[in-house]
């Protein structure tokens, strides 16, 4: 019997309407979250830039309501070893799916800083006895990581690292030792300490700051309902996505999705996809429109087959060599550029060729974008694509600047 075929124009609606850009509705900060399984946190502003793109009258204020007040979306390092924020259930799910996992390569690399000649005499004892000293001195309390450094002086231990390189020198051991333990779910990034854009984390016990143990979910049962979550929101996809957007193993998914209720379609790149069988029918077709993302948005990092939304020439612009992707620019559910802020400004700058109207929609979503960030100027950071780092250095000093268009045209 042949398998059902999804094209990638249906691929483009199922994206827009389940990740909730189809339009501009207000929603609820854990209704976006969830939307999309987690949001992207390592770089602090695209949790609210991605808030934004699918809830546009959302303020930051908001967002950081739900994170540091209510609680109701919480940080956790998961997935691929990346900083999310996710709902109280997705959390058990991925701490309880891959927790264990990150916390295990969290603990590898931290042991082999520890046995290094500047090391403790036993780094899996020091490990155990300042676990225990964290868990001890966060249990109902908030503290930054150089408060915990200050508070355990016994175990602030810093190691010479990469010697003779312009990056090297000591590394401490407890800031280490705090993202091992938030892995494995025992402490957890708290309040912010500065601006919505800006991460500086309070540290505190996961009971502590969800006022409740973090429910428990087997290994088994977190693969499958997250591998459900993630087919829900963007399916359909492949089992090299899941993979890679887990950063699990092939038996773990396949075993997922043995337990699940799915069917196999064929995608019109060629490989075959997976639906959730409640979930194979058509979607409507979403209207051409614009959407400016952020860099890392859960909507450009959760696939790693691409090519439905994305053109293999934009990637050396857009992505940097890991696969990481900045600030981009959407027309029609596909990556038509990127989008920068020269001097306060908000300023799209294409990679292709699009309609007039396409050039208006993003102007238009430009200019709400730079009104609604009101002024902040937005750090690159470390996974700025090539061309937001292009940017960065342009001379913006030169007057002609100011009249520069908001859409800059393909090869400009």
């Amino acid at each position: 019997m042949s398998r059902p075929f999804v094209d990638d124009a249906q691929r483009r609606s199922r994206l827009q309407r389940r990740q909730l850009l189809a339009d501009d509705t207000t929603r609820d900060v854990v209704d976006v979250a969830d939307a999309v399984v987690g949001l992207h946190a390592t770089t602090a502003s695209t949790v609210h830039l991605s808030v934004w793109a699918r809830s546009p009258q959302t303020l930051p204020a908001t967002v950081d309501t739900a994170l540091y007040d209510a609680r109701t979306v919480v940080k956790q390092l998961a997935m691929r070893r990346t900083l999310f924020v996710m709902s109280r259930p997705v959390l058990a799910d991925a701490v309880g799916a891959v927790g264990s996992r990150v916390a295990a390569s969290e603990r590898t690399s931290l042991l082999r800083d520890l046995r290094r000649d500047d090391g403790p005499a036993d780094p899996e004892q020091w490990i155990a006895d300042a676990r225990s000293a964290v868990l001890a001195l966060l249990d109902g309390t908030e503290l930054t990581a150089a408060q915990v450094r200050k508070a355990l002086p016994d175990y602030d231990l810093s190691i010479l690292r990469d010697v003779g390189k312009k990056y090297g020198g000591p590394s401490p051991m407890l800031p280490r030792l705090l993202n091992h333990m938030a892995a494995a779910g025992d402490v957890v990034r708290g309040t912010n300490r500065a601006e919505w854009f800006v991460s500086r984390p309070g540290w505190t016990s996961m009971t502590s700051w969800l006022g409740e143990p973090l429910a428990e979910v087997t290994p088994v049962d977190g693969h499958r309902d997250l591998i459900a979550r993630w087919l829900r929101a963007f399916g359909p996809g492949t089992e090299t996505d899941l993979v890679w957007w887990l950063g699990s193993t092939k038996s773990a998914v396949r075993a997922a999705l043995a337990a699940l209720d799915v069917i196999e379609v064929d995608l019109e790149s060629g490989d075959v996809g997976y639906l959730l069988a409640d979930d194979a029918g058509p979607v409507e077709q979403v209207a051409p429109r614009a959407l400016l993302l952020p860099g890392l948005d859960p909507t450009t990092m959760g696939y790693k087959q691409r090519r439905f939304y994305l053109d293999d020439a934009h990637v050396p612009h857009l992505f940097d060599s890991n696969g990481n992707g900045g600030q981009t620019a959407w027309w029609d559910g596909r990556i038509v550029g990127g989008w920068v802020q020269e001097d306060g400004r908000v300023r799209v700058q294409l990679l292709q060729e699009v309609p007039v109207e396409a050039v208006r929609a993003l102007t238009a979503r430009a200019d709400e974008l730079e009104q609604w960030l009101g002024g902040v100027r937005l750090a690159q950071g470390a996974f700025a694509s090539p061309l937001m780092r292009k940017t960065s250095t342009r001379d913006t000093s030169d007057s002609r600047s100011q009249e520069a268009p908001r859409v800059r045209p393909a090869g400009e």
